[in-house]
């Protein structure tokens, strides 16, 4: 408890530099683990194959990737692009096989209805395919956040700080509650960004929530009169 009161003024600072680093990568491992679900999804035949490699890459440990990345990109060893990016390569091997999933959970009748409607291929994944697979990405997204907020930590190893300074400082110090106190700030941090996106997942996807699911002949009827928009309301 005295370590905690005598070094509380560093907690903001290393509390915002963790959710800085962890952000990016959840979004963008997310954005690029779409297109991938969407083809091992539409590809039955590659499917095992494609989300097989996509998966390979969640099993290298993350020191080892550390080490890997800044040859091949020409990237400094100790810098926070190279966690950045091994942190979206960890996202995107999480993210492609519940994307895959997503779209598979899509009602047949309405995406066999969108194509008789005329639903090119684009317009049909916005506006039908993604808003019904809209709660299977939110359950993955939540997963991949969870494990990105954790795996921020490792970067403490190449220089990079987060909460995870804790850990190897009070290691070090032989200081138990400074490492009890990373880890609950860091549980706390990927609570908060986990309730976070439910939140949002609600806010954006109202007709997600159990008291308002909509049948799918509503959206098949939608479907027909071009008022896709109508039917999430």
């Amino acid at each position: 408890m005295n370590w905690l009161l005598n070094n509380y003024e560093s907690i903001p600072f290393y509390l915002f530099t963790h959710l800085r680093l962890s952000i990016l990568p959840i979004a963008i491992g997310f954005v690029l683990a779409l297109p991938l679900g969407w083809l091992a999804w539409r590809f039955q035949v590659t499917r095992g194959l494609l989300l097989t490699l996509v998966g390979l890459l969640y099993t290298i440990p993350s020191l080892a990737l550390f080490a890997l990345l800044p040859p091949l990109l020409g990237l400094p060893y100790l810098s926070e692009a190279n966690v950045e990016i091994a942190l979206t390569i960890y996202a995107v091997a999480l993210m492609a096989r519940s994307a895959a999933d997503a779209f598979g959970s899509v009602d047949p009748g309405v995406r066999q209805s969108a194509v008789a409607m005329g639903y090119g291929t684009w317009r049909r994944i916005w506006e039908v395919e993604l808003p019904l697979a809209g709660p299977v990405l939110l359950a993955g997204l939540r997963v991949v956040a969870v494990s990105t907020v954790a795996l921020v930590t490792v970067g403490v190893l190449v220089g990079v700080q987060s909460l995870g300074f804790y850990f190897t400082d009070g290691s070090q110090r032989q200081i138990p509650f400074e490492v009890f106190t990373g880890v609950v700030l860091t549980m706390l941090l990927a609570l908060a960004i986990d309730g976070l996106l439910v939140l949002l997942g609600r806010a954006l996807m109202p007709w997600a929530r159990p008291s308002k699911r909509r049948p799918m002949n509503r959206w098949i009827r939608a479907l027909g009169t071009g008022k896709v928009a109508e039917a999430v309301r």
